[in-house]
């Protein structure tokens, strides 16, 4: 293709720059062959031109259309050159804030100086088994793709991490063995992740340090193999080190510092372990204080050392370990200060000050003696052939002596920290692969470059070497397997350069050559190199003002070498002496360790193989053997560990990651050009770029360019075969055949072509968008015109028809007008006529008034003077006639008292009288008789004088009401007629007075009227002013009634708001508690899991060793739980087999219950709830009490002839309640009997049966009939005593009334009672009671009555002294739960401290505790319960022996013929015949068979499909109500725990099986609603038959397993919502996101050599048909199994959210999503989901709310993003969406086409500051293995059990019904 049709006007290229290294500029003309400059015009608006080089003729690189700008891979642009490199990476790093880049097999890390949330763990679940180029470029993609080819390739695998100090290496590698770590885990209980994520600290402190381009740069090289098992887990690590600056230690350029352990000692200088180190500030350390920066900002130091010793006892690394490194290291800052002086006399001697302080704690550090060391740092020995001289050291000599010393010394505790970090990483199984991490130091260029920068250039050398060749090799690989003809690309090759360095005669050769020379220097070794390799290769230069340095062209720049220094650092020499004086150390056993003679004592790789302990020797110096023939230089070692470190990689997939320091300043995503583009020459991206651009750089698939351009197309170019559609129209749109080649599945382009393409498929369619706007905006003049038209006419008519409404009011208002005249006129004649009027009346009024009252008071006074004549002359007659009456009465008593006495003279003189006595006894039985009779009469009489007297008491009662009323108003009226005789006298004087007064009213009446006049006038304007004042209080008064109408409003909707929003967190708290829960029943189903693996594996292991026996692993918590109960729970009779039961099954000690502790905690609340229910019972009986004493004490106002009657039947209430008592205990011991009682004496029917019942009712009886003849008895005797007592109140009368009164004060029945005891005892009869029968029957049963009711009431008083005992035992009772609440609590809390191993060790011990005080418990009432078995025992033998004899009573009556004639036959009862129950028989061996025929063998589809939904669950309910029937809990608890193991186990092994899983999910919950239904509790029954009812459940409380059986059905819904994921899983990303469902909205854009999947539907993707045909296949599964409704809709809810959090995750981690027809897709997706729930009937599911954070994404894609309220619309529609997302939707969103715009940062800066107050999660992604919190709401069955029938195909024919 031409230039002239590239490079048009309005074209933009890139043009070179001083400052920003390139500059885009567009083209103000065409370009024509033949132009010597370029017209342009910058972005700056200002023009400029630029030359072309007539030679070369080459023109500035042409930039790339802006929707190839921002891609993921550098490959994917069209125009591949370092400018478009360089913007892309700009455009990611500042615009989108992407750190991460692709460049073909190269990930490009840009270090962002700032925390980002990026390397979470749900970021790490998101890409976890994703395709590298599926999601956005990340660290943990390269990490992923390393682990996946591991295990897919069986081939180890290498991540290379290079980059300038600062750029990141460390923490990239930090991040890609977390990722391992998290992704894989342990193979081992050890933790090994944790270890290998735990070195990273220990070695950041003893190998990194601050530098001027990094706070924590690390100067050493690492390569770190992460070893794993055949199941790919970790097992182990090693690690390898490289090249120790050990400079460091003893000097620092300005602004950097030592290595960070040294700080971390100061700062902990005040802990009390190392107070013995004498540390102090790092200031006063040389070796610290060099740099002048011993302080790194936000960096503690003191909490870093707590991190690193943390790691090292993690690492193994025991605490006098420790404290040995640490003195170790301070030594060596004290060496470091010891001072060296010079002697005066002679400079080559030099000395140290005798008692050198830090000398001396140097000595006392080590424990060396301080003589020796002073002398030897002074000091050199030399060894000749035969003789040894002792030679003293110049000054300078000896301080490089010091320093060497102090370097071996670190690097010696440098190497031993890594030999014991490996030996505690060392894999304890054998390894099968691994993934090396190599993080090494880049290229490298300073002012002065040393022999470590040398080194360091050399590694990167050899390391850009294999990189080139790798990425050659991939190249190659994708032409061959395209079949394209395969052309050799010219690249880099630096083989030349590495020669220059290591071959022979090379650098390295000269420079070990001159270290063994005696008198080798710098100078010589320079020299050297000028006359070996100066002229002779064009990589080797000399400076032209130097003679000690030299320049060599690396791959990346020409570096410049100072020679200085080289030979000293590569011989690294260290005296022996100084050495054999540190290992004579006798209080440091570690500085033997470190300086022993022997190599594996300080190897790093002791134990690895003899190639990794080569490998490490680099860090190990050997100077110090005494044959120095075998020594070997720095260099040399590096070389060697260098080619072995290529050995590694070469054999294993090296993944590349090349970190980037985007500026120099640390500023947060700060870029500088300059700087980026040197490091993207040094490491070799741009070398990748250049290979890739000399191919063919752009790949496209067939399909996807038929999509993409479809539009440059034509109809007829259309065919059915795609490739040779795709053939032909390129052929017609490039010419040039070489531009292109077709692969067997792409087509492969030149650089610039895609660009091509890409501009005449914007000319095509800015082209059909001109004509779309043409027709568009004509139809919008068109539409404007027409309401133009039709709004005149309309305005025209609504004038006019103003206009006529105008007129006909004026017309209105003058008739108004003179109506309203007319009606004036007459109200006011009418007015004046009425006030005339009504002035005549109140004169006439007040005439009238005045002649009435003065008649009034003339009448009054004449009706008061007869009034009090007639009251005077009543009450005189009164007087008179009281006097008379009361003569009279006395006399008459006088008279009676004469005549009695008289009387009771003459019976005197009869009663002594002999002859008297005996003529009364004649007939004294007659008398009795008669006596007898009388009574009989008496008492008759007595009732029908009662009854009288009851009525007369009544009237008497009214009767005296009546007239104390009339007492009481009579007084009244006498108190007003005095009142009112008194006011008589001063109404008098009152009439005087207001006479007087009256003439002074007429006097003032005429001055008031005077002033009314003018007081009217006054009033008239006040009410008119009054009037106004009101208007305006009214309203305000009504706009007060608004306002607080509205307040109230407010106030109302702002309360309803906070209800909702407390209703809502109710709601949240809930499902959080139910959440929290499940997914601690979901982590003991894995720790379930788990403990059945390692049964397992503990099976197979020791499956050889003898007494072993193998258990089932599918025994659950639940099975190991009621097993104990049933053990604990046998019969004592048996514990020998209780023993060998609990030796069979050791492992079930060891169960881990977390349910136990929960159903604990369940039990206590329980146990608290009846509390409180015992406590209001007692405190509501209390109150009753009060209140019925109270109300007795107000009831006692009766009189003294009831108060007995009263106390009597209070009497007889309690005897018949006793009476009834025991009557119940009678028939309680009947039921005893009949139930405990051997069956062949008790039994019903039999002899002994019918004597003991008989007895029984004969006695029953004759308590009845005594009861009888007592009450008769007693009110007999009351009777007799009323009316002895009626004959003497005949002679006192005034006594009872007294008596009466005395008894209506009496308010307490206490007083009552002793008063009608007093009575009794006063009126009793000295021997009446006697006389009534000569046996004194009567009064025997009086006496016995007041024993019973003696007795009755000291029973009472036991019975509630034994109510308080049992309520006191309660009480202890709760208070002895709360403490084992607590004490349960606090061992819950504690374990959840500890760590996993010791957690689970301490509920073991717990568990086996907790099961051993059970059993006692259980052992103490087993012995109790045999002690009352024994006493009951004992007693059926004495009834049956009285039995026995009454027996034998009986038949010796009976002859021994009749004996003989009639044997003792069973007799046999026939059974009614009766309906079926719903209830299923089986033998208990049939159980197994049950179980497995049922549930383990069953095939859910025929079950579905043929039979009712549930019918297992009804199945096992109608056995458990056979088993509750008989009265069996054996039998219930081992048919409850088989059927609960029995589903888990068909769940373990079918557990990816959607159909098996749901089958038993329905049944699981049917069976839980059947013992609801059942379970006979009012709450569960309300919805049940009659018939239903009578099946419930008689003998067992099963609550317990109903909460099991809940936790099993929420595993098995956990496990379903696995199982939909996992199918989901790989449908949900193509079907929701990357299908074109409405085809043509969207085009593809290139993509790079990271292929990611083709949005294009293969026959291998999935589409959203696939999601909504799965869908409805899960859903018809559940459908036919019957599955509660709430739970489908539950199972759906979590199906959805599934989906939407998948799908929105993916879109944030993909920025090829984000795009304005990806949002339009997705809601188009979304709209066919609810389209699905709709047509399921789901609406109400809340399905759809779990997909509002996805439809908000794709709405925000949409959404228009530029201005102000485009901002605030965003912010308030996307509610659902966190800040986060947002913000990273905004950055992520990428034009498809040219007419979409870019975000702007300054609109995502404004919607980051509108947003900030928001509080919601800073967590990027949803997570996607978050589950809703199920519930089961209970649904009863309408259907009959009787009615149930069971299909010969289940194989169930051992079940009988019943």
């Amino acid at each position: 293709m031409a230039a002239s049709e590239l490079f048009t006007k309005f074209a933009r290229v890139w043009i070179p720059d001083t400052e920003d290294v390139w500059k885009s500029a567009e083209l103000l003309k065409d370009y024509k062959p033949g132009d010597t400059v370029l017209h342009l015009k910058l972005e700056d608006d200002k023009e400029t031109q630029h030359k072309i080089d007539p030679q070369t003729k080459e023109l500035p690189p042409l930039r790339n259309p802006d929707i190839l700008v921002g891609e993921n891979d550098l490959t994917a642009l069209s125009y591949l050159h370092e400018p478009a490199v360089l913007h892309n990476l700009k455009v990611r790093f500042m615009d989108s804030k992407l750190i991460y880049t692709y460049c073909g097999i190269v990930l490009v890390a840009i270090n962002p100086y700032e925390q980002l949330p990026i390397y979470g763990e749900d970021i790490i679940n998101a890409y976890s088994g994703q395709n590298m180029g599926d999601m956005d470029p990340h660290i943990f993609a390269v990490a992923e793709e390393a682990y996946k080819q591991m295990a897919r390739d069986e081939r180890n695998q290498s991540i290379i991490v290079s980059g300038e100090s600062g750029a990141g290496k460390t923490v990239s590698a930090k991040y890609a063995m977390r990722y391992f770590a998290t992704v894989s885990g342990s193979a081992s209980e050890a933790n090994v992740e944790e270890k290998v994520l735990a070195s990273n600290p220990i070695m950041e402190s003893i190998g990194n340090a601050k530098t001027t381009r990094n706070d924590n740069s690390s100067r050493f090289g690492k390569y770190i193999e992460i070893g794993f098992d055949k199941r790919y887990r970790i097992i182990g690590a090693n690690m390898r080190t490289y090249l120790l600056e050990k400079s460091r230690v003893v000097f620092q350029a300005e602004d950097e510092r030592n290595y960070h352990i040294l700080y971390q000692l100061c700062a902990s200088k005040h802990l009390p372990e190392f107070k013995a180190l004498r540390l102090s500030h790092a200031q006063n350390f040389h070796y610290t204080n060099l740099g002048g920066s011993p302080v790194i900002e936000g960096i503690d130091d003191a909490k870093e050392m707590r991190n690193t010793r943390q790691a090292c006892s993690l690492l193994g690394i025991n605490e006098s370990y420790q404290m040995g490194i640490f003195h170790i290291l301070a030594a060596v800052l004290h060496l470091g200060n010891v001072a060296i002086k010079s002697n005066e006399r002679d400079a080559d001697n030099c000395f140290i000050l005798p008692n050198t302080e830090h000398l001396i704690i140097f000595c006392d550090l080590l424990g060396v003696d301080y003589e020796q060391m002073a002398h030897w740092l002074c000091h050199r020995k030399i060894v000749t052939g035969s003789e040894t001289y002792i030679k003293p050291m110049p000054k300078f000599q000896a301080i490089n002596a010091r320093d060497a010393l102090a370097k071996h010394i670190y690097a010696s505790v440098f190497n031993w920290i890594v030999h014991h970090v490996n030996k505690a990483l060392h894999a304890s199984i054998k390894q099968h692969s691994f993934i090396g991490v190599l993080d090494i130091y880049g290229f490298e260029t300073f002012e002065i470059n040393s022999f470590e920068q040398f080194c360091i250039n050399y590694a990167n050398e050899k390391l850009q070497q294999q990189f080139n060749m790798h990425v050659f090799k991939l190249e190659q690989e994708e032409y061959m397997k395209e079949q394209i003809p395969w052309t050799l690309i010219d690249f880099y090759d630096n083989q030349p350069c590495i020669n220059l360095i290591e071959a022979k005669l090379g650098i390295l050769d000269l420079l070990d050559e001159e270290c063994k020379m005696p008198r080798g220097s710098d100078d010589t070794w320079a020299q050297k190199l000028y006359n070996t390799h100066l002229n002779k290769t064009t990589l080797f230069h000399k400076p032209r003002l130097s003679n000690k340095a030299f320049i060599i062209q690396h791959f990346a720049d020409k570096v410049e070498y100072q020679c200085e220094g080289f030979l000293e650092k590569n011989k690294d020499t260290v005296y022996e002496e100084q050495i054999t004086v540190l290992k004579a150390s006798k209080k440091l056993n570690l500085l033997a360790e470190l300086f022993h003679d022997e190599k594996p004592a300080t190897s790093p790789t002791e134990g690895r193989p003899s190639v990794a302990r080569a490998t490490v020797k680099s860090a190990k110096p050997r100077a110090l053997q005494p044959s120095k023939e075998h020594k070997k230089s720095v260099g040399h070692q590096f070389r060697n560990s260098l080619h072995l470190l290529m050995e590694t990689l070469n054999a294993t997939t090296p993944h590349y990651v090349r970190c980037i320091k985007p500026n120099d300043d640390k500023f947060a995503f700060t870029f500088d050009p300059k700087r980026a583009v040197q490091q993207l020459r040094a490491c070799g991206v741009l070398e990748t770029i250049r290979i890739s651009a000399a191919g063919f750089p752009s790949r496209w698939t067939y399909q996807e360019f038929f999509n993409r351009y479809r539009v440059l197309m034509k109809q007829k170019d259309v065919l059915s075969d795609k490739k040779l559609t795709c053939r032909n129209v390129l052929e017609k749109l490039i010419k040039d055949q070489d531009k292109y080649q077709f692969g067997k599945t792409k087509i492969f382009f030149r650089a610039g072509q895609v660009a091509y393409l890409e501009k005449l498929r914007a000319d095509k369619l800015r082209a059909a968008c001109i004509r779309i706007q043409k027709t568009i905006r004509s139809w919008l003049q068109r539409k404007k015109y027409l309401r133009m038209r039709k709004a005149a006419i309309t305005i025209q008519r609504y004038v006019r028809g103003y206009q006529a409404k105008c007129y006909a009011q004026f017309l209105r208002r003058t008739r108004a007008a003179i109506l309203i005249q007319k009606f004036q006129r007459m109200y006011s004649a009418w007015q004046k006529f009425l006030r005339i009027r009504s002035a005549t009346i109140v004169i006439q009024s007040f005439v009238r008034g005045f002649r009435g009252r003065r008649q009034f008071k003339a009448i009054l006074r004449e009706q008061k003077a007869i009034i009090l004549q007639k009251h005077v002359r009543s009450w005189m007659a009164r007087s008179k006639y009281k006097r008379t009456h009361h003569a009279i009465i006395y006399l008459q008593c006088c008279y009676r008292r004469m005549m009695a006495k008289r009387e009771l003279k003459k019976l005197k003189i009869e009663a002594r009288s002999v002859e008297h006595y005996k003529t009364l006894n004649i007939g004294m039985e007659n008398k009795i008789m008669q006596l007898q009779c009388k009574v009989n009469d008496q008492t008759k009489e007595m009732k029908s004088l009662l009854e009288k007297l009851s009525g007369l008491e009544t009237t008497y009662t009214n009767e005296t009401e009546k007239l104390r009323t009339e007492v009481d108003r009579l007084r009244a009226n006498e108190e007003s007629a005095k009142v009112s005789s008194n006011k008589i006298t001063s109404l008098m004087e009152e009439i005087v007075i207001l006479r007087r007064e009256l003439k002074e009213t007429q006097a003032q009446k005429k001055r008031l009227e005077e002033g009314a006049d003018k007081y009217k006038a006054e009033t008239d304007l006040m009410v008119s002013q009054l009037k106004e004042q009101n208007a305006l209080l009214k309203n305000e008064k009504e706009e007060l009634n608004r306002q607080i109408q509205e307040q109230a409003k407010e106030i109302t909707e702002s309360m309803e708001k906070r209800m909702e929003e407390e209703t809502k967190q109710l709601e949240i708290d809930l499902n959080d508690e139910r959440s929290r829960y499940q997914s601690l029943l979901n982590e003991f189903c894995r720790l379930e899991e788990r403990y059945d693996n390692l049964k397992e594996e503990i099976s197979l292991v020791n499956v050889t060793k003898p007494g072993h026996r193998r258990t089932d692993s599918t025994h659950s918590s639940n099975e190991s739980e009621y097993t104990y109960n049933s053990l604990l729970s046998s019969d004592p009779g048996e514990p020998e087999d209780g023993t060998r039961r609990m030796e069979e099954f050791p492992e079930q000690k060891g169960a881990l219950d977390m349910s136990l502790f929960l159903k604990l905690q369940k039990r206590v609340s329980e146990l608290e709830q009846e509390k409180q229910a015992l406590q209001e019972e007692l405190d509501r009986k209390e109150d009753q009490a009060l209140r019925s004493k109270a109300k007795e004490a107000e009831d006692q106002g009766v009189k003294a002839r009831g108060a007995e009657l009263e106390y009597e039947s209070l009497k007889r209430q309690e005897l018949e309640s006793e009476n009834k008592k025991l009557k119940n205990e009678l028939n309680e011991l009947h039921r005893a009997l009949s139930e405990k009682a051997s069956p062949a004496v008790t039994a019903p029917g039999s002899p002994a049966y019918k004597v003991l019942l008989d007895q029984l009712t004969a006695s029953s009886e004759e308590l009845e009939v005594r009861k009888e003849e007592v009450l008769i008895l007693r009110s007999q005797l009351v009777s007799q005593k009323e009316a002895m007592a009626h004959k003497e109140s005949k002679e006192t009368m005034t006594e009872p009334m007294v008596l009466l009164e005395d008894i209506c004060k009496m308010k307490d029945q206490g007083e009552i009672t002793q008063a009608y005891m007093g009575l009794k005892e006063t009126n009793r009869p000295s021997q009446d009671c006697h006389l009534l029968n000569e046996d004194g029957e009567l009064w025997m049963a009086y006496q016995g009555l007041k024993q019973t009711n003696r007795l009755l009431e000291s029973q009472l008083q036991g019975q509630k002294k034994n109510y308080e005992n049992e309520l006191e035992i309660l009480h202890g009772e709760v208070q002895n739960l709360k403490e084992e609440i607590n004490r349960q609590q606090q061992l819950l809390a504690q374990n959840l401290q500890l760590p996993p191993e010791a957690r689970i060790e301490a509920s073991l011990q717990h568990e086996i505790t907790r099961l051993t005080n059970e059993n006692l418990d259980l052992m103490e009432q087993l012995e109790k319960q045999d002690k009352t078995v024994r006493k009951l025992k004992k007693q059926l033998k004495v009834f049956a022996k009285k039995i026995g004899e009454l027996e034998v009573g009986q038949t010796e009556n009976v002859s021994p013929a009749q004996l003989a004639d009639e044997p003792i036959r069973p007799v046999n009862i026939p059974r009614k015949e009766k309906d079926f129950q719903g209830m299923l028989e089986y033998k208990k061996d049939d159980e197994l068979k049950l179980i497995k025929n049922l549930i383990l063998e069953l095939k859910p589809r025929g079950v579905a499909v043929n039979l009712i939904p549930g019918l297992p669950a009804y199945i096992l309910f109608m056995c458990v109500r056979h088993a509750d029937y008989i009265n069996d809990d054996q039998r219930v608890r081992s048919l409850l725990t088989s059927t609960i193991n029995g589903i888990k186990k068909i769940l373990k092994k079918r557990s990816d099986d959607f159909e098996i899983v749901s089958f038993w999910l329905s049944n699981t919950c049917r069976f839980l609603h059947c013992l609801k239904q059942y379970s006979g509790e009012e709450a569960f029954m309300k919805h049940n038959t009659p018939r239903q009812n009578d099946h419930c459940l008689r003998n067992f409380d099963l609550a317990e397993y109903r909460q099991v059986i809940s936790d099993l059905a929420i595993q098995i819904y956990q496990q379903l919502t696995k199982v939909m994921e996992n199918v989901l899983q790989p449908m949900i990303v193509s079907g929701m996101l990357e299908h074109e469902t409405i085809q043509g909205v969207s085009g593809l854009k290139p993509t790079g050599l990271r292929k990611r999947t083709s949005s294009v539907a293969d026959e291998g993707t999935y589409t959203l048909d696939s999601i909504v045909r799965q869908l409805n296949n899960f859903h018809s599964t559940m459908c036919q199994h019957g599955m509660d409704p709430e739970l489908i809709k539950q199972i759906v809810k979590q199906m959805f959210y599934i989906i939407g959090s998948v799908t929105l995750n993916n879109l944030l981690l993909r920025k090829d999503m984000c795009s304005w027809s990806k949002g339009m897709q997705i809601r188009y997706n979304v709209s066919q989901l609810e389209e699905w729930l709709r047509d399921k009937n789901l609406q109400t599911s809340g399905a759809k709310e779990t997909l509002e954070p996805l439809i908000q994404a794709a709405q925000l894609l949409q959404v228009k993003k530029k201005t102000d309220e485009d901002a605030e619309a965003i912010c308030s529609m996307c509610s659902a969406l966190t800040t986060a997302q947002i913000v990273k939707v905004l950055n992520l969103y990428t034009p498809v086409n040219e007419f979409e715009e870019r975000v702007t940062a300054s609109f995502i800066r404004t919607i980051q500051v509108r947003l900030q107050n928001r509080k919601d999660s800073p967590q990027l992604l949803m997570d996607a293995k978050h589950i809703f919190p199920v519930t089961f709401p209970f649904n009863p069955s309408s259907l009959a059990l009787e009615s149930i029938q069971i299909p010969s195909s289940m194989n169930l024919g051992f079940l009988l019904r019943v």
